[in-house]
């Protein structure tokens, strides 16, 4: 029972007490994490959020405002990055004088956190605090953002982390802000789509991590004879799905970037975007129940037509 309470408060960042209470209440500790996180009287308290000192949060971001670059850039701690067709990024420089931390500062916060700057984790921690870009804090949404998670140090902030990823892994509704955030803070200022590199990189760090938490567990598009298309239009389909039924595959992203590739496409518009995770959701492993005439965009059309005739061995 104590290493299952350990546990629990090193995900949740919960006291023991609450720890205990619930892991009694539910016995496993998935479940009693999962009731943690819907409980509006748990978790990011009113009294957690009051308990952070706006002082700290302040003298912690001029900390890394304006701080040196202590080694190369990573893909995800570039900040005001475009990605060219040849593939280079052009970063704004750090403004010494400036109020917002920028790249370098994010690297160095990366490192006092003991996070690669490619975790996933940052792009929940970029939807909390409302970075304006990658690599990118301003000072309000940096107070603003610890102060609702509670936390004012970097001891702290590591624990948040993990109740962030864990949640992000296994909550489809805060699952779903953190991937819609993700397109809107990446996209390169003035332009309408998110550059396919880009695009790909942040697939590929989102979606296995909710598959494997179970944040985009298959949910069967057919209840009894009916099925929803993405307008939230009823219409009928030949047979209701199985509960035994699987869903999207890991394979199935790789396979969704080779049609992307062969199909010469650029960007990524924010409908694809959207409507990719709905349907990563939606479809059966064989590609069987998509609704050719539900409202999905051409793209992802073309891909089903694309995907089937991977697995009958036509491509």
């Amino acid at each position: 029972m104590d290493d299952k309470i350990a546990q629990f408060s090193t995900i949740t960042g919960a006291s023991s007490k609450e720890a205990r209470r619930y892991l009694t209440k539910y016995k496993r500790l998935d479940q009693a994490i999962d009731a943690y996180y819907n409980d509006p009287s748990g978790g990011r308290s009113a009294g957690a959020r009051s308990n952070a000192s706006t002082s700290k949060l302040n003298a912690l971001f001029d900390n890394y405002k304006g701080a040196p670059l202590p080694f190369p850039l990573p893909f995800l701690a570039v900040a005001s990055a475009n990605v060219s067709t040849a593939g280079s990024l052009d970063c704004a420089e750090t403004d010494p004088d400036g109020d917002d931390i920028a790249v370098d500062g994010t690297i160095r916060f990366c490192e006092d956190l003991g996070v690669d700057p490619e975790d996933v984790v940052l792009l929940a921690v970029a939807y909390e605090l409302k970075s304006p870009g990658m690599g990118q804090w301003t000072r309000k949404g940096w107070v603003e953002g610890w102060k609702a998670l509670g936390v004012d140090s970097i001891p702290a902030m590591q624990s948040t982390l993990q109740t962030l990823r864990h949640q992000l892994a296994t909550d489809i509704d805060y699952f779903r802000l953190v991937y819609n955030y993700t397109f809107e803070f990446s996209r390169p200022p003035g332009q309408r789509s998110l550059g396919l590199d880009m695009a790909q990189g942040f697939w590929a760090l989102l979606i296995p991590h909710g598959l494997s938490g179970g944040a985009l567990a298959y949910v069967p598009s057919s209840v009894g004879g009916m099925s929803q298309d993405p307008d939230g239009d009823e219409r009928m389909v030949g047979t209701a799905v199985g509960s035994e039924e699987e869903g999207w595959k890991e394979e199935y992203t790789q396979w969704w970037f080779e049609f992307l590739e062969k199909s010469g496409v650029k960007g990524v518009s924010k409908d694809v975007w959207q409507m990719f995770l709905e349907f990563v959701r939606s479809i059966d492993a064989k590609f069987e129940r998509y609704d050719p005439e539900a409202a999905w965009p051409s793209t992802i059309d073309d891909f089903v037509e694309y995907a089937r005739n991977k697995l009958a061995g036509n491509a």
